[in-house]
């Protein structure tokens, strides 16, 4: 009831000009995450780690930088991959390159530094190297332990409710 009442109390004009704030907030966020996916050539030019198969060079939890550069992949790179049937990207290193040599397109094999088979299980279905339209981006930059956050939501996703019916209360409701 106190919050029908303090709605009262501001108007119907300070909550629209609130809803207004909020939602341009998003709108730049949108447009800012587009912006650097037309740059970096990446659907998704920000990933977080969720597994430890890429350790020591990175933790779960650590921000990945990508860029999707159109120079071929070598041997040795750090890839983000996403395959048809699996929705979660998988980051791992490059440990084959196969080239044709009439077309130059590039299949590939993969590796989590902290596995002991290369990802063959990982591939579809009788696929055995993964191809180069597969790739979301090369790994550019990493900041360590940054998105614990997204980790700690997937882990426990009454997380995600919390904060965000907490940002919205706090973005309608709160004072200038």
């Amino acid at each position: 009831m106190e919050l029908l009442s303090q709605a009262k109390k501001w108007g119907v004009r300070s909550l629209l000009i609130q809803g207004l704030t909020f939602l341009s907030v998003l709108t730049s966020a949108f447009m800012i995450w587009k912006g650097l996916s037309l740059f970096t050539n990446s659907e998704s030019p920000v990933v977080v780690v969720l597994s430890g198969s890429m350790k020591p060079a990175y933790d779960r939890g650590d921000i990945l930088f990508l860029h999707n550069g159109f120079n071929p992949i070598e041997v040795g790179e750090v890839v983000v991959y996403k395959l048809n049937e699996k929705p979660i990207p998988i980051v791992h290193r490059v440990m084959k390159v196969h080239t044709e040599n009439e077309s130059g397109k590039q299949y590939l094999l993969t590796k989590g530094d902290n596995n002991s088979a290369d990802d063959r299980g990982l591939y579809n279905p009788g696929q055995t190297w993964i191809q180069r339209d597969e790739i979301i981006g090369r790994v550019k930059g990493f900041v360590p332990y940054a998105g614990m956050g997204t980790i700690w939501m997937n882990d426990y996703p009454y997380l995600k409710t919390v904060l965000l019916g907490t940002l919205c209360v706090m973005s309608l409701f709160g004072s200038d």
